[in-house]
């Protein structure tokens, strides 16, 4: 077979397992395979670029950013939908759609709270993406969509075709998200459609691959001799992801049983819906019912009600940040709301609350933000006592009692004390966590009571935690093991990569991100210490805050120090460009069992992860393989009955070369 006819089978045979793992949420082989044949696909290509098939999976992310979005004009406008907010409306629907067409029926389906989408397919392959925008203009995300594995980039059938959907955003990948905005020091986005949002509108595709962003199309155009169920019928065909709790309803009753069905199921669903759309089923019925100017009439969208609890607010407290961010939280009764109980709410800023008018003792109303984030968001005024005290901000760090600072333009306060305990445990916290040098067992809760025990009290500290050994062995719920095993992470964190120390750091403005950016210029810590605020204006993604962020920390002679502790100790101090995407385990789940005689398991881990690949403790259909010494019990089994890989010790380090 030549390197044509095996190109054209593995972008088949990768399209289809994609459609499978994406689409229909069933893979038939595991990731290790599929990577296998997707790096096979990315040599050929690479020694025969003239040869690359428009459909092929390594065109779906792009290599340079997007300068900015083209404006499209649809061809045929993208309406809105009208909302309606109470169960009455849906009925006067259906009497009013029976007034026209008594025999129609409706297709229900679940409302994704996302961001929609236009595709234009020519002959088969996708041409066009593009938001809604006005409706009539939209911004042109071709090279975004293409980085959203449930698009398709090729149909079944070679179609000039348009069709329309939502892109969203999983609920497992918005924590993920969140939780890596937060060890960054960035602001979090407050719900799943706010950062679908955000993302779809990036100018890197990587960024938009790395999200997850998901998507379910709804709509073809000019389908009009079929109705929307067949329409639905025929997007799965294609090839295109749809939603398979859509229903076909005879009547108004059973749309209202859907409707009550999924508002008491709705916290199930992996993916955000605030609502119910229905839609005639029959198109043949839709000019005769008509449209007014911004949305068809034969179509509503039933929201639900935000789940909202109503509670007593007890306390304002304040937290300080590994930077010095003091944020004030809301303490109240607890309340249930949206599957869990909630009783803390972070209440943002100082203006957040003075807009509100939140006071102590008020009667306020909580309520999850997309479904995911408790805020405060009303007080109910009817209910404040007459002595209620309006809210004043503190003027003194709850911890240190420094004076805080308000900048000019900012909404924050901060406290500036760079020897405050709460900024110094945090900022040992962020040190050891896992988007930054990565010490595993040792927690939060660990470094809390270590830095009260005065075991640790600057970074450096935490690399001479030998020296407290049997001071660690004898606190509350360690031990032997779990000493050996903190140590052993503390060692191998020595050989982290230098982004990952930058980052560790807590250089303000600079995640993980920024930390990667400017090691690619400035590839050892001397180079970074030396670096100007002119070289470092000149990368690209690095602005002047940055810079001047950068340049005011290395001038400070008590960081200087900190660092060449760290250098003494053997904390490595270069950067090491690493091809995470071809690693011998990128992307791969995979699983350490039984005793390892040339190394510890962290040992292993850290070189499995350093190599793009993800070490997890237990055995799914997800994992991908399993490296098993003596003693493997029945993590092994599991893998066995499962068909997942199973290699020993030795083929484990034949893998990695040694």
């Amino acid at each position: 077979m030549d390197a044509r006819e095996r190109m054209k089978v593995l972008v088949e045979l990768l399209n289809r397992y994609a459609y499978e793992y994406y689409t229909l949420d069933n893979p038939s082989i595991s990731d290790f395979e599929y990577d296998k044949l997707y790096r096979e696909l990315e040599d050929l290509e690479k020694e025969h670029p003239e040869l690359i098939y428009r459909n092929s999976p390594t065109q779906r992310v792009g290599d340079e950013p997007i300068i900015k979005f083209e404006k499209y004009t649809h061809k045929v406008k993208m309406m809105s939908i009208n909302d309606v907010f109470d169960k009455d409306e849906v009925i006067k629907f259906d009497s009013d759609i029976r007034k026209i067409a008594p025999n129609a029926t409706y297709n229900c389906e679940l409302k994704i709270d996302g961001v929609s989408v236009a595709c234009i397919y020519k002959d088969g392959y996708l041409e066009v993406a593009a938001t809604r925008g006005n409706g009539v203009t939209g911004d042109n995300i071709t090279t975004n969509a293409k980085a959203i594995n449930s698009i398709p980039l090729k149909l079944k059938d070679p179609l000039d075709i348009e069709v329309r959907g939502e892109i969203f955003l999983p609920k497992k990948s918005f924590s993920k998200i969140n939780k890596e905005r937060e060890e960054e020091g960035l602001d979090l986005f407050q719900n799943c459609r706010n950062a679908c949002s955000g993302t779809i509108k990036s100018l890197d595709p990587k960024v938009v691959s790395k999200r997850n962003l998901d998507n379910f199309m709804y709509q073809v155009i000019g389908h009009d001799d079929k109705t929307q169920a067949e329409s639905i019928s025929f997007l799965k065909e294609q090839g295109f992801k749809v939603n398979k709790e859509t229903k076909t309803c005879k009547n108004v009753d059973e749309v209202m049983d859907y409707i009550s069905y999924w508002q008491e199921h709705k916290e199930e669903l992996p993916y955000p819906i605030d609502g119910i759309v229905i839609k005639v089923n029959e198109r043949e019925y839709y000019d005769q019912i008509g449209y007014t100017v911004k949305c068809p009439k034969w179509c509503i969208a039933y929201k639900y009600p935000a789940e909202v609890g109503k509670t007593i607010l007890r306390k304002i407290v304040f937290q300080v940040g590994r930077t010095g961010t003091i944020t004030p939280v809301a303490e109240f009764d607890t309340v249930y709301i949206s599957g869990t109980d909630v009783s803390r709410a972070t209440l943002h800023n100082e203006d957040y609350i003075k807009l509100r008018d939140i006071r102590i003792g008020d009667t306020i109303m909580v309520r999850k933000s997309g479904e995911i984030i408790p805020e405060v968001f009303d007080v109910d005024l009817s209910l404040r006592k007459e002595d209620s005290i309006p809210f004043t901000m503190i003027n003194n760090c709850p911890v240190c009692g420094s004076h805080l600072v308000r900048k000019e333009g900012e909404a924050d306060y901060f406290c500036l004390n760079e020897d405050c305990s709460a900024r110094k445990v945090n900022s040992l916290i962020h040190f050891a966590s896992k988007g930054a040098m990565n010490i595993e067992s040792l927690g939060d809760s660990l470094i809390q009571r270590m830095f009260d025990l005065k075991m640790i009290k600057e970074i450096s500290d935490i690399y001479h935690l030998e020296s407290y050994r049997q001071e660690l062995v004898s606190l509350d719920k360690l031990g032997e093991k779990s000493v050996d095993n903190i140590l052993t992470s503390i060692e191998i964190s020595k050989n982290m990569n230098l982004d990952k120390l930058l980052f560790g750091l807590g250089i303000k403005n600079v995640g993980a991100k920024v930390a990667t950016v400017l090691c690619e210029k400035y590839p050892s810590m001397d180079e970074l210490i030396n670096a100007t605020f002119e070289g470092l204006v000149e990368i690209q993604d690095i602005g002047e805050v940055i810079a001047q962020s950068v340049v005011s920390y290395f001038s400070n002679e008590k960081n200087i120090q900190l660092i060449e502790e760290l250098r003494k100790v053997g904390v490595n101090m270069t950067y090491k460009k690493k091809d995470m995407v071809n690693g011998i385990f990128a992307h791969k789940i995979v699983v350490l069992t039984g005793t390892l005689e040339k190394m510890t398991r962290d040992e292993a881990k850290a070189k499995i992860e350093a190599l793009g690949g993800n070490c997890t403790g237990s055995v799914s259909k997800k994992t991908d393989l399993v490296i098993a010494g003596p003693g493997a019990g029945s993590k092994l089994t599991k893998a066995e009955s499962l068909g997942i890989k199973v290699i020993n010790e030795e083929e484990f380090l034949k893998m990695l070369g040694e």
